[in-house]
């Protein structure tokens, strides 16, 4: 834990984005040192953990609960910067998250109708607030690293994917062995930690030897309105509610890649839940530029209160 003394209350402010949640943390001035946001989010991680598992893990958070720290941004011209963690760790990119901010900060009014540059570890994410209230996001470049790439499951044989990265590292599936309809969650759920357990012991990573912590499946759609169903396991142990902002732009990368969706062409990615996300992406060196349109919803208000006296005021460790 941080020597620097906690503060007795956080301003946070909840959303959901296609049933995601997305926990902002207002107004909170942590020394973090004036470096991009990756130095910054590795000074969050080692010198004031505490906020993660305060707002991300029980007693008042969940393992579906992603935070963000809202962060001055490095660059003028942008409007904020962003520091995505869950119960488990941080992430370069959170899609849903990013959705979730805009939405958080128009609330606030902090950020108007049009374009805005909000920095991330992973690099600038170009965000547009539409005039309906949805929001489109430019992601980083997002690309295929390795097709074909096997790995075997107990009861299910050879399992064959993509590694793709879309802001995080994922392994996609070419099929997925069970259907993807919500009664199937818990057997989802179970296969998708198996092919994570595989990877790790095979020794498939991402570049520079970096874990892949999100399986993504696809599946034929239920709503006429998409082209696909998705089944996201994140790194924390829960389901994507959401299509999967970061997931939907490693999907997008594997179909350029392989020639099945041109530049331009909408793609609509459903989640398990029956949400959407609109897709499309425009070539870029070496992989895509993708941009997810989704909306979300501000649905709480509070402050988090840190007791000295309460030996979880900062999480169930």
């Amino acid at each position: 834990m941080s020597a620097t003394p906690l503060p007795a209350r956080i301003r946070v402010i909840d959303s959901h984005t296609g049933g995601e949640p997305t926990r902002v943390a207002l107004d909170l001035d942590l020394p973090l040192g004036d470096g991009d946001l990756s130095a910054r989010r590795d000074s969050l991680r080692t010198n004031h953990d505490w906020l993660r598992r305060a707002l991300c893990t029980e007693p008042r958070g969940s393992d579906t609960v992603v935070g963000a720290l809202l962060c001055k941004p490095t660059a003028p011209t942008s409007a904020a910067g962003v520091i995505f963690f869950n119960n488990v760790g941080y992430l370069s990119m959170c899609g849903h998250g990013m959705i979730g901010l805009a939405a958080t900060l128009a609330h606030l009014g902090r950020l108007s109708a049009g374009s805005h540059r909000i920095e991330t570890p992973a690099g600038v994410v170009q965000v547009e607030l539409l005039g309906d209230g949805s929001v489109s996001i430019e992601n980083i470049r997002s690309y295929r690293a390795r097709s074909g790439v096997e790995v075997s499951i107990p009861d299910f044989g050879i399992v064959r994917g993509d590694v793709a990265w879309g802001g995080n590292w994922f392994f996609l599936p070419e099929r997925s062995p069970i259907p993807l309809e919500p009664a199937n969650i818990p057997k989802l759920t179970d296969f998708c930690w198996q092919v994570r357990r595989a990877l790790s012991a095979a020794g498939i990573t991402g570049e520079h030897s970096a874990e892949i912590d999100h399986i993504e499946l696809t599946g034929p759609p239920s709503s006429s309105n998409a082209d696909a169903k998705n089944f996201v396991l994140c790194p924390g142990g829960a389901y994507d509610r959401s299509p999967c902002g970061t997931g939907t732009s490693a999907k997008l990368a594997c179909l350029a890649a392989d020639g099945r969706l041109t530049e331009g062409k909408l793609w609509r990615q459903e989640s398990i839940i029956g949400s959407i996300f609109t897709a499309s992406y425009r070539r870029a060196a070496d992989g895509i530029i993708p941009t997810i349109t989704g909306r979300a919803f501000v649905n709480a208000e509070s402050t988090i209160i840190i007791d000295p006296r309460d030996p979880f005021a900062t999480g169930i460790q």
